[in-house]
């Protein structure tokens, strides 16, 4: 440490300010805590790719206990689509339409938008609450003992806390730093995920639709999402398809005419190719009880349920809640209780979401006899047995509900 070093103090400093830092700043932050964020990009990075555009109820909730017209905005910016509808090789075999989209507290079961908005409304609450962000200021090591925690950033700055959250994504060094392992499985087959502009002459229906060995795509598996402004078109590569070919301008350009309709032909804004992996970290917390990760720093999840981000903020509101207990705590024995509950219960969730990704996942990509037999069986009785349309829509997302805790349900 050199004598050009800065040496700051604050009770909670959180490494990363995606959607889980900063949902952790906030809650921190409405119950009286003061806190920093360190990031690792700069103030005006790229980030590229709708990616999480599926918010639940829960995070919607989340965000407006900890700050007050967040939730609601990420809802007045979003859409809600009320229709679902699944397709056995070109044939309609499930459609449901909800005249009512549900929900309580004022909030609909769910609202989608491109996650980059949501990060944006989010740092402006951020900003409104005077949080300190330290942009293109990466967390380099990470020291903890019994007393606190000491973090030194590849800047040369030096921040002593007496909690750190680690949410900062899938490469996290804190999780490194702790020692946590970090090893899972990936997904057998590529998947193509593109994101396409909306016609605004002459918009689309706003509903979800599956496909099932969609034929103008070459039997592959397509799904259909809408979010404000855009549609995101899923693909399923076969076994034997090359992933950086289907996703060349010409090829991506045909697939999204096919599947969503000729206008949308030069309308890809972005595609990517990817493998899921399936991997959750050994521990939530580290041996001091001092250093708690949160979201991706934690888990990796496929993304069937759209359990990635919306679990991230549930760990980011139970640790605030933890480390405020452990913070008021006079007695050392409850803080290190509350800290270590936390890294029980967020590990079971992960745990939870895990096999429920990894369920559909398996579902997707099953090749077995007895799954194959099933889904056929389930397309034929379809015209005269709704549950067995139902089950082939419900199917692809892993079960319904939520990992068995009491805090943040995804």
């Amino acid at each position: 440490m050199g004598d050009s070093d800065v040496q700051s103090s604050v009770p909670v400093v959180v490494a990363g300010a995606g959607p889980t830092g900063m949902t952790a700043a906030l809650a921190l932050n409405a119950r009286g805590v003061d806190v920093t964020i360190l990031e690792a990009d700069p103030e005006d990075r790229d980030r590229p790719g709708s990616r999480a555009i599926y918010v639940h109820k829960d995070t919607l909730r989340t965000l407006e206990q900890s700050h007050p017209g967040l939730g609601q905005r990420l809802v007045d910016e979003g859409i809600i689509w009320s229709t679902r509808r699944t397709l056995w090789r070109g044939k309609e075999v499930f459609e449901r339409t909800y005249p009512n989209p549900g929900g309580d507290d004022g909030l609909p079961p769910f609202t989608s938008l491109p996650q980059v908005w949501t990060e944006e409304y989010m740092l402006e609450a951020v900003e409104e609450n005077d949080i300190d962000v330290h942009w293109d200021d990466a967390v380099e090591t990470v020291e903890s003992s019994e007393d606190g925690v000491t973090v030194e950033t590849e800047n040369g700055n030096v921040w002593e806390a007496e909690y750190v959250i680690g949410a900062d994504g899938a490469g996290s060094t804190v999780r490194k730093e702790i020692g946590a392992n970090f090893e899972g499985t990936e997904s057998e087959n590529s998947f193509i995920i593109a994101d396409i502009e909306e016609d605004p002459e002459n918009p689309r229906t706003k509903e979800r639709v599956f496909h099932y060995d969609h034929p103008k795509a070459g039997g592959r598996n397509v799904l259909l999402v809408p979010f404000q402004g855009g549609w995101r078109v899923d693909i399923q590569c076969k076994e034997d398809d090359d992933p950086e070919q289907l996703t060349n301008d010409a090829i991506i350009s045909e697939l999204v005419a096919r599947t969503l309709g000729e206008r949308y032909r030069d309308r890809v804004v972005w595609v990517s190719e990817y493998k899921f992996k399936q991997v959750i970290a050994d521990r939530m917390i580290d041996d001091h009880h001092r250093v708690l990760l949160a979201g991706e720093a934690g888990h990796l999840f496929a993304p069937f349920g759209a359990r990635g981000m919306n679990s991230g903020v549930a760990d980011a509101d139970a640790a605030a809640s933890a480390i405020t207990v452990a913070l008021h705590a006079e007695i050392d024995e409850t803080a290190i209780g509350e800290i270590a509950h936390y890294g029980i219960q967020r590990l079971k969730a992960a745990e939870y979401n895990k096999n429920a990704a990894g369920q559909a996942l398996e579902y997707l990509q099953g090749d077995s006899p007895i799954t194959k037999s099933k889904k056929f069986a389930a397309a034929k009785a379809a015209d005269f047995y709704e549950p067995a349309g139902e089950w082939l829509d419900d199917a692809p997302y892993g079960p319904h509900g939520g990992p068995p805790v009491t805090i943040g349900q995804y």
